[in-house]
């Protein structure tokens, strides 16, 4: 067996993605290649793989390349997770730049006018990587981690709709965290179902499994109180500040530990998502950072500061954190590898894929976010055909923008990138948008230097 690692030189990605391989027994005797361009980080994760390899008496080899096709051929699984350039430097432009042609974004890298340019940066890479990839090993199954996931598994299934591609995003995490402590049972106890589009997605139903009662009731009852106290990035920001420790994913409760047990403010980062709670009685999945690039009045109810303070919190966390590899699971794509492998029908919960029906109210022509049983087939996506009409709706506005960010990119087309914009929902503005899109090439002209 042969798993390729594409942008393995990024320690977080490459060690823990090793970390959660080395733990499967399914995986046992695999082949592991770690591809990257930075042939200096590339060397490190190698290194760190081989010594760990031989301290533990592990069953795995690993080889390391910066060519990926002398690594493809024969692979049966390519995981990706690749950024280009000054990841937070373009990504500021993303943000910041529209602002000043009017265009009033919460945030800029998966949706709204930043996500447009994130997206229109980043596919064509991949696509070059799914090219080879078809050539090489076209029966192979790739994952991929980068983002804008919607608009990249959108593009890439158009332009290669034979291939194995699937999104996966850690979003879904959410709920392990916040439902337990807001029922009172653990996770393991609950029957859950969330879609949508990824990083705009909702819980659509909860069962207690013991009883099969609707869980739904009790979570939107008691959800109101634990939100009010739930610790906020600012507050773990200020604790990082003070301390310079990184506090623990989680506590007792289900909370950071960080040494306090309420926010210095209420709904801590969660404007928007309690509107969407309130308006149109559903959970998010995700919080205002996300959910808001999508919709055009989140910025009158999301939370500016929270939004800010997650920003520098991410950022600041990565120059923090120590590489290593660790022993314990956290990557999903491991649990869907060993499903495939052994035909284990297990529902996992949220992959993105194309919409074959599964949300009926969406186009087929545009991937989504959905819980899909794992065969030997490999993920076999679980349909919606009453999936909430009020959130539904939302999700429908901005189809059109996918539809036109995937055409924008295989076309090479700056009119239709242009159009993207025109017609999304955020974008209030029209005769300074062709501005807008002239001055982003020519600010990121060695990756959208395509567009004419």
């Amino acid at each position: 067996m042969k798993i390729v690692l594409i942008g393995a030189g990024s320690a977080q990605f490459g060690l823990g993605m090793l970390g959660d391989i080395f733990m499967s027994p399914v995986l046992a005797g695999a082949e592991i290649d770690l591809v990257d361009i930075n042939a200096e980080n590339l060397a490190k994760v190698h290194s760190m793989a081989r010594s760990y390899i031989e301290a533990n008496s592990l069953p795995f080899t690993v080889r390391a390349t910066t060519d990926r096709k002398e690594a493809l051929p024969g692979a049966d699984f390519v995981i990706n997770s690749i950024e280009v350039g000054n990841r937070f430097e373009l990504w500021n432009q993303d943000w910041s730049i529209p602002l000043q042609y009017g265009i009033n974004q919460v945030y800029g890298e998966n949706g709204g006018a930043g996500g447009l340019f994130h997206a229109l940066r980043i596919t064509p890479p991949i696509l070059d990587i799914c090219g080879d990839i078809a050539e090489l090993c076209p029966d192979a199954y790739i994952f991929n981690y980068s983002n804008p996931m919607t608009a990249i598994t959108t593009t890439v299934l158009r332009k290669y709709p034979g291939l194995h591609f699937i999104g996966l995003c850690h979003e879904i995490a959410s709920l392990q965290r916040y439902l337990p402590p807001i029922l009172g049972v653990p996770f393991e106890a609950l029957e859950t179902r969330a879609a949508g589009l990824n990083h705009f997605s909702v819980l659509v139903s909860a069962r207690y499994k013991d009883s099969g009662r609707d869980a739904y009731p009790d979570i939107m009852a008691r959800a109101p109180a634990f939100f009010e106290k739930t610790i906020g990035y600012s507050d773990i920001w200020e604790y990082i500040l003070a301390t310079g420790n990184i506090p623990r994913t989680e506590g007792a409760t289900g909370l950071p530990d960080i040494g306090r047990t309420e926010s210095s403010h209420a709904w801590a980062d969660r404007g928007l998502f309690r509107v969407i709670m309130e308006r149109f009685h559903l959970l998010p999945i995700t919080s205002d950072s996300h959910l808001g690039e999508y919709i055009p009045w989140a910025s009158e109810v999301a939370d500016t500061k929270g939004i800010l303070d997650f920003y520098t919190l991410y950022q600041g966390s990565l120059t923090l954190l120590k590489p290593e590899i660790k022993k314990e699971t956290e990557e999903r794509v491991v649990p869907i590898i060993e499903g495939i492998l052994t035909d284990s029908g297990y529902e996992e919960a949220a992959v993105n894929i194309l919409n074959e029906g599964f949300i009926p109210d969406l186009p087929a022509s545009v991937a989504v976010e959905v819980p899909a049983k794992i065969g030997a087939k490999g993920p076999a996506g679980v349909a919606f055909p009453d999936y909430p009409k009020g959130f539904g709706a939302l999700l429908r506005n901005y189809t059109g923008v996918y539809d036109l960010t995937a055409e924008a990119i295989i076309h090479g087309s700056r009119d239709l990138a242009i159009q993207a914009l025109l017609v999304n929902p955020v974008v209030n503005s029209c005769e300074r948008i062709p501005k807008l899109v002239d001055v982003m090439i020519e600010r990121q002209k060695q990756w959208l230097g395509y567009l004419v």
